[in-house]
This record gives C-alpha cells, sequence and structure tokens, in this order.
C-alpha cells in the first residue's frame, strides 16, 4: 500500500494521527507489539516534525525552514509505515482498532480475477540489426479489463526463406517449415508485462520473417482469447 492510500494529506493531520497512535500503543497489554521502541522512535520523530512544521509556518520560514520541514514529514511518514507494515498486519487486530488507529479496515473480501476476454496485437518498429520492437495495445473494438490483462504472453517463430528443413525445424531455434495461420502454431512464448518488448534475434536471422500473436493472461495464468497473428521481417 502505498503512502497516499493511507496517509492523511495535511501534516497537521498527520500529525494528528502519529499522536493518535502514540496515545494507543502506550498500552502494554495490546497487541504484542514493542511499545517502547516503537514509541520512543515514532515520538522523537513526531516531536521533530512537530518542531519543523512550527518553524515553516512561522515568520522566519524561509527555504532552509522549509526543506527541514519535508524532510522531517519524509522521515515520520516512513517510519509510520514501518510501524503499520510491521506491526498493524501481523496481530489480530479488528475493524474498530483499524477505525481508532486511523486507518481502513481491512477488507476480507477476495475480489475474483476473471479471465482475460481482450485481445492483443503490437505495432513493430526496428531499432536496430537483427532488432524488433513490439508495440503492445489492445485489439481495436476489444474490451480491455485492467484487473484482468495482468500481463502478456506473446508466441513468436522464425520462417526462412522457402520454409524450414526437417533438421532446421528440429534445431534449438526451432524454425518454421510454413507461415502460421494460427497463433497455436508458433513455437516460442515469453510472458512480459511491458507494453514495449525488445525481441533480439541471431544475426543470421536477418532478412528471415518473424511472426507473432499475443495473448492476455490474468495473474494466475489464464490465457484470453488469439489475437491475430502478424509479421515483420528481421532487418
Amino acid at each position: 500500500m502505498s503512502t497516499r492510500d493511507w496517509m492523511p494529506r495535511r501534516r497537521t493531520d498527520q500529525l494528528a494521527m502519529a499522536k493518535n497512535w502514540l496515545d494507543i500503543l502506550n498500552s502494554s497489554d495490546t497487541w504484542n507489539i514493542p511499545y517502547e521502541s516503537v514509541n520512543t522512535q515514532l515520538n522523537v520523530l513526531a516531536q521533530a516534525a512537530d518542531d519543523a512544521l512550527a518553524e515553516a509556518a512561522s515568520s522566519h520560514r524561509n527555504q532552509v525552514s522549509t526543506a527541514k520541514c519535508k524532510a522531517a514529514f519524509e522521515a515520520l511518514t516512513a517510519k509510520m509505515r514501518d510501524i503499520k507494515d510491521r506491526h498493524f498486519k501481523n496481530p489480530p487486530l479488528q475493524d474498530h482498532d483499524f477505525i481508532a488507529l486511523g486507518l481502513k479496515p481491512r477488507d476480507t473480501i477476495r475480489t475474483p480475477v476473471d479471465v482475460p476476454t481482450a485481445q492483443a496485437t503490437a505495432d513493430v518498429t526496428y531499432p536496430g540489426p537483427h532488432m524488433l520492437m513490439l508495440h503492445i495495445k489492445p485489439l481495436s473494438g476489444t474490451l480491455h479489463d485492467p484487473r484482468a490483462d495482468y500481463g502478456y504472453r506473446v508466441y513468436y517463430g522464425v520462417l526462412p526463406h522457402g520454409g524450414a528443413t526437417d533438421e532446421e525445424a528440429l534445431m534449438p531455434r526451432r524454425y518454421m517449415k510454413k507461415a502460421p495461420v494460427k497463433g497455436e502454431e508458433l513455437p516460442h512464448s515469453r510472458f512480459v508485462r511491458r507494453k514495449r518488448e525488445l525481441f533480439i534475434f541471431p544475426e543470421d536471422d536477418s532478412g528471415k520473417t518473424a511472426y507473432f500473436s499475443i495473448r492476455y493472461e490474468n495473474s494466475k495464468g489464464q490465457a484470453g482469447p488469439w489475437g491475430p497473428v502478424f509479421s515483420a521481417v528481421i532487418p
């Protein structure tokens, strides 16, 4: 969870939250948290942030005091995030505990991950000799679902002039004997998250034709429908 998801936007509100945490963590019989070390560190940072904010808001405000205030609150934010991650997530806190801390109660309902239904394709550019860059995008008219479309499975293969011989088809490169009609015919694949993916081919593949087809995959590895087969000549 990022800072912006839970930390108050105003510095005065953040200080109020920090002081509230100090009051709550002053007890020694709740959540099995090492209060002495946590409270000491949090108290020092909260006090430093409080002093820095007062100086920055006074008539003596300047670039130095503003920078000191920013640094003090960054340190306080980092410590509060560390306390939250280390201590508030592990013990069995109840919803009312999170509310008392000024945090949102944990969502215990798992959101199901749908199987992708969108199709993907890519534009091809030529960044250098025997290299192809795929710029992956949803197929025009398809419905893109960011929750289901976690990444891309890019299928590919290389077709020599006139098609591969039996020997070439059995090589580790597994050259294709004919142009593929559908994605299932492509011999290789790689999973990527980036929308730009660079393919670097052996130098002796220059002039041959590379074929591609892309499928969306969700975070469970479940694949969506095949995208269209497209090709480019390897420079």
